[in-house]
Order: C-alpha cells, then structure tokens, then sequence
C-alpha cells in the first residue's frame, strides 16, 4: 500500500477485532510486528522495570514519513490494508491499524522515525489524547524507535491488575522469543534495566534459530514439508530429547505463534513410539500457507487461526515426523548391517579358514553389532532409546577410558559385562565387583551437585501455582533465597505463587515440579541434600539403560573411587565377592 490511510468506518467495523494492550508483553508482540513488516535486519527491545516504566521497540526498518507519523497512532490506521478483500493476500503481521492507537490510550507515546537517515521526525502523545500532540524535526538514522512510557498510570485500576516487575519482564521475553523463533534471519536483542538478556544473531535456518533461543544445541532435525497452498518446516528433536509437558512445542503460522492444538498433535501422533510413555518431543512447526486459506482476524491478538483445510496440514506434518522417525531407523539399521558385512569381508580377505575359527570372527562381528543396537536402543526390530542426552552428558566419564585401554593385567580395573539389566561387573585383582549402575551414578551426581553451583534455566512461560495452607507460604517466603541457590526461582504475586527458573535439564511437569519443591518443607536444615537427592535421582542412569562398553569401565572405577559407596537414599552402591569364595562356590580347587 502507499502509505497510512484510516480505515473507511465501514470497512474498521468489519475489520476491527478489539486490539487491547493489557500488560507490557503486548506492547512488545505488537511493536515487534511493525518492526518485521518494515522490514527491519535488527530489532532491539529494551524495557525497565518490566515495561511498566518503559517499553522500546528500535529498529533499520522502512521507517516513516512525516504524513505517515502524524496519522499512524490514530485507530484504524494502516498502512497494510484498504478493504477486507485486501485479507486475502495481506501478507503482514499487522493489518487493522490498532496497535498504536491502543497503546498511545494507555501510556505516553513517543517515535522517533526516518525514511532515509537524513530527514527524521519525533513525535509525542498522552494518553488518551489527554496532552497536545508534539511533532519535531530531529535526527535518527534510517529506521523507527517507539517507546511507551508509564503504562496504565492514567488507569490505576488496570495498572494494579499487573504482575511484579519480574514476572512481566517473563511475559515480555517470552513474546519476544516468539517472535524471533519465528524470523531466523533478522538480529534480535532483548534489554532489560540497561543489561543485555538476549541476542540473538541471524541465522540461515529455523533450526539454529530454534537452537540458540531454546538452549538445544543438540540432536535437533529440520523436515521440510510441501502441500496445496501451504509448505511447513519442522524443527523436531531426536528421541534424545523429551519433556514431560508441551511447554517447548511451538506452532506457528505465517510468522505468528498460534494456540493451536491441531498441530501440537500432528507432531505427536508422528513420533508415537519414539519416547517414553507420557513424555512429549521438543520442536516447532512453521507454517506458511496462502492468506487466502487462512483467517487471524478472529482473535483480538491474532493467537489463534483458522485454516480453510486443516485436515490436510494435519496430515502433512504428522506424515511427515512419522516418515522422518521411520527413515531415522531405517539408517541405523542399515548402519549395522553395513557394519556386519564389513567384519565379513574382513574375515574372508584374511583367508580364515572354515569351521569354527571362520565363524568366531563373523559371530562377534555380530555381537558387535547387536550390542551397538543396545546402546542405541534398537533391539527385536522395535526402537526403544535407552536414556537421553541429559544422562549421557551428566555422564562424562569416557575421559578417563583412554588409560584403561592398555589395562589387561588384573592389577588394574577390567570391564567384565553386566547382568540383569541392572548391574555392570569389574574385575580388580582377585575380586569380581557387582556395581548398581544406578545407585553408583546417583552417588556421583550427588557429591558434585553439592559441590558446584546448580545451573538453571529461565522458563519461558512461568508455572503458577497456589498453596493449600499458611505453612507453606510461610515454608517459601522464608527459604525463597535458599531455592534459589538450588536452582528454583519463586515468585509471589497478588493471585499465588509463580517458578520462574528451574535447574538445566529439569524434567518434570508442572504438578509433580510444585510438589517436590513444597516437600522439600519436611526436609529441614537439610533441604540441599533433599534436592540434591531427588535431582540425581531423575538425572542418573536407570535399570535397563544400556551404557557402552567405556562408559560402563569408567562408570564402575568411579564407583569403587567412592568415599561414601552408598546411594543417597542409602542403598549400597556396589558388592564384592572374591576369587576364592567363588572358586569355592562351585567346588573349584
């Protein structure tokens, strides 16, 4: 379109969905969007004390001329759209021309805009009109900075509906992390009270983008997906990755985030098989479809859509992650067999001779390789992943494997197998050990929790809570220092209590999470050790888990290394039985 225009009354009737700017988070979602359909490179939103004092959105973008500015704070003003036909093909993230003229009711309105670098206007307004509009000549380099200041201070009935500073910067960053999800190739920064809380670069892809706002920098996918009048990308995390709750699946539609169930489904029927019962995988769909096929107009802040065809999405992305998840088998497979034919060729180049020789190398061949499909959780022809990343990280042992590599001699610890799922045998002088692989991995994520600081994690969106009695309120008012050195951020606001971090790698949901933390009330002076317990508890490796060959060696020479060889709960970590107890057993002289 050339330029802002008000809207024919008509056709603002017939638009309009009643923008309404409630809480600083929508200032951001709405600024933003301007500054993506100027077509900015780099956008920078900087907020103090929560955005109640001030919300800024700066921008490279288009910027505005002069005409432009003194009209585009009024209602209905847009530069996106004429008419409704104009819907069909609008390809912008705004369109009815609400935005600022909902905010400029709310709070003090300043922009500062350029077309060009050289000439450059700024103009102020008060809420509610309540103040002469200010325009001035200034000075600004090609692009728009908008800020709204004091946000509701002419409405203290709404302003008192607000959450604490903290918990409105949350929202505030959330918003601005769904916007960036969604536009990988332009710069993002996000600032808060003069420090800088987020940047992310551009990237080439959804997937790095994905990476770098989550904080999964591994075992993510991209699946491209095409269809009449729509295409989609699918960023999709490996069986690696999993959560106990929907709180890291995205959808989003033509640039914007969209509640929209539909989809969240689609990426979970695909991957049924592929994780553990009542967990749920970590990624995004991106939708870009034909305006035509699609109206946002039926929610006030666009959250929600409705597609002309759903059904045939649906279908395309939950075809599309079952395909991907079938085909991700199918390498691994394939992977083995390769493997198997290698050790056959092998064994056929060396000459071996046929009979029983000639089949021992070929035999191990293939124990070889159904022990790598063990540990990768493939067994019978059906996928089973054996733990995940977290576990295989918090591991970190196979450093020290290198120096057992030439240990043959019994005078050193020598990896004998494991039993029942459950145990993993050492040999050490004239001793078998009988480690817990469990109980031993929860001693030594304990001992190093209580050593080293917990990291944590900022939740996108903060889980609310309620209490049942004054006890605990009282249990988190007093402790709510010491959660956070734990790793918990808890906040009180005027409807309950709030988490608005966790430790990295935290997998429970929302209910069981509340409920651990509000245990944590019986544990007394020893509240570190409580939570130190149930972390390495979750975390450690579990009955049935198949670790390799070198991380079982180290795992069990940590074991035996043990001050206190005794899980947190107090169970035994390992047995021993001796040579000649064993020689005895069996009447061996």
């Amino acid at each position: 379109m050339d330029g802002i225009a008000i809207l024919a009354p008509e056709e603002a009737r017939r638009i309009a969905a009643g923008e309404v700017i409630d809480r600083p988070a929508a200032l951001v979602r709405e600024f933003l969007d301007n500054a993506i359909d100027a077509k900015a490179a780099n956008i920078d939103i900087t907020l103090e004390e929560g955005g109640c004092k001030k919300t800024e959105c700066s921008d490279d973008g288009a910027g505005m001329s002069r005409k432009d500015l003194e009209l585009c704070w009024h209602t209905h003003a847009t530069s996106k759209i004429r008419a409704l036909a104009d819907l069909d093909t609008a390809l912008t993230l705004g369109f009815r021309g609400e935005a600022l003229a909902a905010a400029s009711a709310v709070s003090r309105i300043e922009i500062i805009t350029s077309t060009d670098g050289r000439e450059a206007w700024q103009l102020e307004t008060g809420p509610g009109g309540s103040s002469p509009v200010k325009l001035e000549q200034t000075r600004r380099t090609k692009g728009t900075t908008i800020r709204a200041l004091n946000l509701f201070e002419s409405i203290p009935a709404r302003k008192r509906f607000l959450k604490r500073e903290g918990s409105e910067a949350v929202l505030c960053r959330q918003a601005f992390i769904d916007k960036a999800l969604a536009f990988n190739a332009i710069n993002f920064r996000f600032i808060q009270d003069g420090k800088l809380k987020d940047f992310l670069p551009a990237v080439s892809s959804k997937k790095e983008r994905f990476a770098a706002a989550t904080g999964h920098q591994n075992f993510l996918h991209e699946i491209n997906v095409t269809g009449d009048g729509f295409s989609a990308v699918i960023v999709l995390g490996g069986p690696e990755l999993y959560r106990n709750d929907r709180r890291q699946l995205f959808v989003f539609a033509n640039g914007r985030r969209v509640h929209d169930f539909s989809l969240i489904q689609a990426m979970e029927y695909g991957s049924q098989g592929w994780f553990p019962n009542g967990t749920h995988p970590v990624g995004a769909v991106y939708v870009e479809v034909d305006p035509s096929l699609a109206d946002f107009n039926i929610h006030p802040a666009k959250r929600e859509v409705r597609f002309r065809d759903p059904g045939t999405i649906h279908h395309a992305v939950s075809g599309a992650v079952k395909s991907f998840f079938h085909n991700l088998y199918l390498g691994r497979v394939g992977k083995d067999s390769r493997r198997d034919a290698e050790a056959q060729r092998t064994q056929r180049e060396e000459g071996e001779e046929v009979g029983r020789d000639s089949r021992r190398p070929q035999t191990e061949g293939l124990k070889e390789a159904q022990r790598t499909r063990r540990e990768e959780g493939e067994e019978g022809g059906e996928f089973k992943f054996s733990y995940d990343s977290a576990i295989s990280a918090s591991l970190r042992l196979r450093e020290s494997f290198s120096q057992c590599l030439c240990e043959s001699s019994s005078q050193f610890p020598v990896y004998a197998g494991r039993v029942f799922g459950v145990f993993i045998l050492i040999e050490w002088g004239d001793k078998l050990y009988i480690i817990d692989q469990h109980a031993a991995h929860e001693r030594i994520l304990y001992d190093r929790f209580l050593k080293e600081p917990i990291p944590k994690q900022e939740l996108l969106a903060p889980i609310p809570f309620c209490t049942d009695s004054d006890d605990e309120d009282a249990f988190l008012e007093k402790k709510r220092e010491e959660l956070s050195r734990l790793g918990i951020d808890i906040e009180k606001d005027e409807t309950g209590w709030r988490i608005d971090a966790l430790p990295s790698d935290w997998r429970l949901g929302d209910a069981a999470t509340v409920k651990e933390i509000l245990e944590l009330r019986t544990a007394g002076e020893n509240m570190a050790e409580r939570w130190a317990a149930t972390m390495c508890c979750r975390a450690a490796i579990k009955d049935g888990d198949y670790p390799d060959d070198e991380t079982a060696l180290a795992l069990g020479k940590e074991a035996l290394a043990l001050k206190d060889p005794r899980c947190p709960h107090g169970r035994p970590v390992w047995t021993e039985i001796s040579k000649e107890a064993l020689y005895k057993a069996v009447r061996r002289d």
